[in-house]
């Protein structure tokens, strides 16, 4: 066959698949889907979990490719992996925002411990950023937990690139200052300069000023609710449990989740867990969601 012959010939096969490909965009149940992302986590392996549909960009219009959710077995193997059962799916995202975050006139930035919904999840929060254990990635990336990082630049600017593959994955990356200080013990001017600073920081590391803050140990003042609104911030994102290494602190006296609650956890290793790694640590909170019920939402989804 000589090379004229040849390039006919693939021309011909050319124009074949690209009819069949046209044909596959227009075509099925989907309403005119066609070929776009799913939601979901995106796996290709039962063992071996591929990005999620949150790392392949699900709402930014970059597409996901042709997979579909997982199955319960592909699911399931996921979770053994990591010694635990898997937690319910959460619900779609509500079509309005529970917490009001636009303000008008003298409206100060709204102070929240949890989100007022009957929807049957909490909210993880992850604080500070000292550790930065490989395993946890690997573990939120196999399991596609939502969660939201407050991170504080001292703690994370010895390794600012541990926390870019978990904001890739859709995790939400939020403002909890600069260094870390007691913000109930500076002033008005110093207050500004470790929210608007660490705004800037974060914006410029990860590509999207934080919509949220939440002030060191939960303290806060009037002074800090304005400076966080002249640096940008929708909410102060406050807690109503903590986890500590094996179980949750409670801030109710019926000891128990509710609908909206927002979970504390922090970036912390062995030398603080008393040598129970942050996975673990992890590991052991979804334990305590799933035995009571729950599942975890993300939080951005409700703010």
């Amino acid at each position: 066959m000589n090379r004229t012959t040849v390039k006919v010939a693939v021309a011909a096969l050319s124009a074949l698949v690209a009819t069949g490909l046209a044909a596959g965009c227009t075509t099925g149940g989907g309403g005119g889907g066609g070929s776009a992302a799913r939601p979901g986590p995106d796996w290709t392996a039962a063992s071996t979990p591929a990005p999620s549909a949150r790392e392949n960009g699900a709402g930014a219009g970059t597409g996901g490719g042709e997979a579909g959710p997982p199955d319960a077995a592909q699911r399931a193997a996921a979770y053994r992996k990591w010694g635990l059962e898997p937690l319910p799916a959460p619900p779609a995202a509500p079509a309005v925002k529970p917490v009001r975050t636009v303000r008008t006139g003298a409206e100060r930035v709204p102070v929240i411990s949890d989100v007022p919904t009957k929807d049957k999840v909490v909210f993880l929060t992850i604080d500070d950023g000292a550790e930065k254990d490989p395993k946890f990635a690997e573990m939120m990336r196999d399991l596609d937990v939502p969660f939201t990082m407050f991170l504080t630049d001292s703690a994370i600017r010895a390794d600012y690139g541990y926390f870019k593959p978990l904001a890739a994955l859709g995790n939400g990356v939020a403002n909890h200052t600069l260094t870390h200080p007691n913000l109930r013990t500076l002033g008005a001017g110093e207050q500004e300069r470790e929210i608007c600073g660490q705004q800037r920081r974060l914006r410029e590391t990860y590509g999207t000023a934080p919509r949220l803050f939440r002030p060191p140990y939960g303290n806060w003042n009037e002074d800090t609710r304005a400076a966080a609104g002249r640096c940008g911030v929708d909410a102060i994102v406050l807690w109503r449990e903590s986890m500590q290494i094996t179980d949750m602190q409670y801030q109710r006296g019926d000891r128990k989740l509710h609908p909206g609650d927002i979970v504390l956890a922090h970036f912390r290793g062995p030398a603080d867990l008393k040598g129970t790694s942050m996975t673990e640590m992890t590991a052991n909170l979804l334990r305590r969601v799933q035995e009571q019920g729950f599942t975890v939402a993300r939080l951005e989804d409700y703010v």
